[in-house]
């Protein structure tokens, strides 16, 4: 019979916004009192982060995850070899010495107890049922190129792709950088936007900030004069389904009079494109009348 230990554990939280109150748990520290064993696992991805939290800054996040771990790894080893003076508190207060109680968005958890017999696959569990429980369901969400990649597969299919070439249209207050453009009198510029988010403000204000950058590039009549062109997909959550539709009609009011097409659509704008390429060519190509 393997004689068994109390532990106590303590879960790391990345609290999003402290006024809602919405958290994900991104690791777990147990302590062992009796041996001063302290071990712990961390989240390395921010996978699930994003899908719950799209505008998490991605870089502090990442940074304040590798300041926990290497405060953790000190305690690890100095409760290791502290004989008489271990810790004689639980698993969050070896923790907050770690990271301390602060407004920061990473917060420790009240503490939870039990008997191990293993402190290693214990933690594996804690671990798996508290952080990445639900990781098998999260769901790729579509990305802006992702809904670029089935209209770059049928302009290669008509050998057009190649006709496309990176724009940079210059405005009186700011600049946007098209990936897909070509010139027929005027640039025709394409851009691919997924409203696959998370929820109603992060779609309806990608919107708002694509109505924003064109509204600054024209802005003083100092650009060349441009068609912008709109691939959106839709979000496969229907409830958000409202919020796509006015983030569609917000883009519709932007400037240079924007056409936009939908996931079902692409038929009709890739055979749009065929057609006006091939004028152009005819027209390029015609010779010159002399009197």
């Amino acid at each position: 019979m393997i004689d068994k230990v109390a532990y106590s554990y303590t879960l790391l939280r990345y609290v999003h916004d402290v006024l809602t109150g919405e958290f994900v748990n991104v690791g777990v520290v147990l302590f062992v009192p009796a041996t001063g064993q302290l071990c712990f696992k961390m989240r390395t991805t921010i996978g699930r982060l994003k899908g719950a939290f799209p505008d998490i800054d991605r870089v502090a996040f990442v940074s304040s995850m590798k300041a926990v771990r290497r405060g953790l790894d000190h305690m690890a080893s100095r409760e290791k070899d502290a004989g008489l003076f271990r810790t004689k508190g639980d698993a969050a207060a070896v923790a907050r010495q770690a990271l301390p109680p602060d407004d920061s968005s990473l917060q420790w958890s009240p503490c939870g107890t039990g008997l191990t017999g293993s402190p290693e696959e214990t933690l594996e569990r804690l671990f798996q049922r508290f952080v990445t429980r639900y990781d098998a369901h999260t769901r790729h969400r579509k990305t802006d190129e992702d809904v670029w990649r089935p209209v770059r597969q049928q302009l290669e299919e008509r050998n057009i792709a190649q006709c496309l070439q990176e724009k940079s249209i210059q405005g009186g207050l700011d600049e946007i950088v098209f990936k897909h453009a070509w010139k027929n009198g005027q640039w025709h510029v394409y851009e691919p936007l997924s409203f696959d988010l998370a929820d109603a403000d992060g779609i309806k204000g990608k919107a708002r900030e694509w109505l924003g950058h064109l509204s600054a590039v024209v802005a003083g009549g100092k650009a060349e004069h441009f068609k912008p062109h709109f691939i959106v997909g839709a979000p496969t959550n229907p409830t958000l389904a409202p919020a796509y539709r006015t983030a569609i009609a917000i883009l519709e009011k932007a400037p240079n009079n924007p056409e936009i097409y939908e996931e079902n659509q692409l038929d009709k704008l890739v055979a749009q494109i065929e057609d006006e390429m091939r004028d152009h060519e005819r027209e390029v190509s015609r010779p010159t009348v002399r009197h």
